[in-house]
């Protein structure tokens, strides 16, 4: 019991740590939805684990209801777990998330169809997924890594990277410890870059086509 009121104790300190926004205990206690779906997901994973199905997945829907986030009861969530906002996040039965993960609002971490067995991803220590990023599938995103927002992953990641784009790239992955602080509209995209060369090179090809024909090519 001491283990367990412990762990609701860190799920409201993470709150501080990860939110700036967060003034004092009470009203943490009393506004963040994402607390309060943790917290009812602790509670329904404990009946899930004792096969006490249909009440876990009461306590589960309801939750639901409140807070706008779908956590199902067989997921199993590690110390410290923050959902900032949380609205449409869903997380499948067997999830495993590890301990220090962050999930914003529209996250997904589903299934790819009617597969049996473990069928949704596995999130490794210190794993932040931004808004809108859809994890996918019995897959594993190893420490330290981020999941751009949008992003669609659909194959494991390695530690220390950061993955963007549909389906998912891995863009950075330089081997040391990946800072938290994702600041969303400065992530690099690799879909744009490509674009952005394919742009230059048919530049390139209308000039020597000119020369060929003996015509000038404004630069721009």
């Amino acid at each position: 019991m001491r283990k367990f009121f412990s762990l609701l104790k860190d799920d409201v300190k993470v709150v501080f740590d990860q939110d700036p926004a967060a003034r004092n205990t009470f009203e943490v206690l009393l506004t963040y939805s994402g607390v309060h779906a943790v917290w009812a997901h602790r509670f329904a994973h404990g009946f899930h684990k004792r096969n006490m199905k249909f009440i876990a997945r009461v306590i589960s829907q309801v939750s639901r209801f409140f807070t706008g986030i779908e956590i199902h009861p067989g997921a199993k969530i590690g110390r410290r777990f923050f959902i900032d906002h949380g609205m449409a996040v869903v997380i499948g039965e067997t999830c495993e998330i590890g301990d220090n993960v962050t999930l914003y609002q529209g996250v997904t971490l589903g299934g790819t169809g009617k597969e049996k067995g473990k069928r949704h991803p596995t999130l490794k220590d210190n794993v932040l997924v931004a808004t809108g990023a859809k994890v996918l599938g019995s897959i594993t995103i190893e420490e330290h890594s981020k999941i751009g927002a949008g992003s669609v992953v659909l194959k494991d990641v390695p530690k220390h990277s950061t993955v963007v784009g549909i389906p998912g790239r891995v863009v950075v992955q330089n081997g040391v410890k990946v800072s938290k602080n994702l600041d969303h509209h400065k992530m690099p995209d690799p879909v744009q870059e490509h674009c952005n060369r394919l742009e230059g090179r048919i530049k390139e090809l209308e000039k020597e086509l000119a020369k060929l024909k003996g015509v000038s090519v404004d630069d721009d």
